[in-house]
């Protein structure tokens, strides 16, 4: 029995190193009209999850609407841990011609400062011979479409809890001067930040049928007993978590809720879709998975293993290009 639970924990291990990967063909057509639309837009309003607004933040948004004022708007922030949330402001508002703010999309008045923020960045445009043009965009389900109802007091946008709603662009008129364009939400071809796709999963930014609840289950619990161990014991009802492996917390969990099978074995399908509803419900408390610091220490990682895979991309392509004698080969 304990042979075969080292197997398993290695096999997952392995596993769970393989970052998640999702990019449907919509999301081609999205960015095309991002770019199109784009040239003509005074600021850039990008809707990130406060939980975790790096691994959020769509680097493919950056290049397209790069040179443009940008407004982070850290959305859910009432799920979110608040200190986390200070450090996220502080770490965006000191970027160039970017502001940030945090707020919970449903709650009315907070809402309403994004139109004078969105003023303060793009000051000279005003009144109906130059009105404001302003693009809202960020990935599936951050509560974007929710935002907009927020703003314009009515079902202006469609919403719900699954990744990939909104599907085609639309103008909103929020005053007679200002415009609001929606797009649908996107994802970036690659995910180069292991920890950020599990992340994105957890919260609900990643269609379902990408990735396994039991692999995503036992990352965010990875991070969750060394952070937040005293909520994960509070809500499972466990006296102590820092000392089990992922895989036993798992199964903790799973036994604690009752999730069993035959032979009175844990479900851990089960479990795993207890522990990734109850993160995404709020239930567990107020949680952030990454501050500023964390975030840029795994974007590093993350960008050294890309170039290290695009070099062996790039001899495998060279040595396939000389053997069918479409290159010369080197002296």
């Amino acid at each position: 029995m304990l042979e075969r639970r080292r197997i398993r924990s290695e096999l997952t291990k392995w596993r769970r190193q393989m970052a998640i990967q999702w990019f449907p063909g919509h999301m081609h057509l999205t960015r095309k009209a991002i770019s199109e639309r784009v040239k003509n837009i005074d600021v850039v309003i990008e809707v990130l999850d406060a939980r975790l607004p790096g691994s959020s933040a769509n680097p493919m948004l950056a290049e397209l609407t790069a040179g443009k004022p940008v407004l982070k708007v850290l959305n859910k922030q009432d799920l979110a841990d608040p200190e986390c949330t200070g450090l996220w402001l502080a770490h965006y508002n000191s970027l160039s011609g970017t502001r940030a703010l945090a707020l919970d999309a449903s709650v009315a008045a907070p809402a309403k400062v994004l139109v004078q923020a969105c003023r303060a960045l793009a000051p000279s445009r005003s009144g109906m011979v130059k009105p404001m043009r302003v693009l809202i965009c960020g990935i599936p389900n951050v509560g974007k479409s929710t935002l907009i109802n927020t703003l314009t007091a009515r079902k202006a946008a469609k919403t719900g809890d699954e990744a990939g709603i909104t599907k085609l662009e639309q103008r909103i008129s929020l005053a007679d001067d200002f415009y609001l364009f929606d797009t649908p939400g996107i994802l970036w071809p690659r995910i180069i930040v292991a920890e950020s796709g599990y992340k994105l999963a957890a919260s609900g930014a990643i269609g379902r049928n990408a990735f396994n609840e039991e692999e995503v289950a036992l990352e965010l619990l990875a991070y969750l007993k060394t952070q937040y161990a005293t909520l994960l014991q509070d809500r499972f009802k466990l006296d102590a978590v820092a000392n089990l492996s992922d895989e036993e917390l798992l199964e903790a969990i799973g036994r604690k809720r009752g999730a069993l099978q035959g032979g009175k074995r844990v479900n851990l399908q089960k479990a795993a879709e207890i522990v990734i509803y109850d993160f995404r419900a709020g239930a567990l408390g107020r949680i952030t998975l990454e501050t500023p610091q964390e975030f840029a220490q795994w974007l590093m990682v993350g960008r050294k293993l890309d170039a290290q895979r695009q070099v062996r991309k790039d001899a495998i392509e060279l040595d396939r290009r000389i053997r069918f004698k479409k290159l010369p080969k080197p002296p």
